[in-house]
């Protein structure tokens, strides 16, 4: 079985925030079905797209089944 691609790599990083501004993430992430580190997410792309800073997506693991190649014909 062929081991998989490493993920690529996510920064982290500690962020402090003030507890009633955290539990409000917290609200806006539960609305949108996200956790609050994808909703962060979410919310600091669309603050730079309002500055005109577009950030690309970084392409993720491809998912599913691998297509069958000619050479596993029989």
């Amino acid at each position: 079985m062929p081991a998989k691609p490493p993920a690529p790599a996510r920064k982290a990083f500690p962020l402090r925030l003030d507890p009633a501004l955290f539990a409000a993430l917290e609200r806006a992430a539960a609305a949108d079905l996200r956790s609050v580190n994808a909703q962060v997410e979410c919310l600091l792309r669309e603050a730079l797209a309002r500055r005109g800073i577009k950030v690309e997506l970084t392409p993720g693991p491809k998912r599913g089944r691998p297509a069958k190649g000619n050479d596993d014909e029989r």
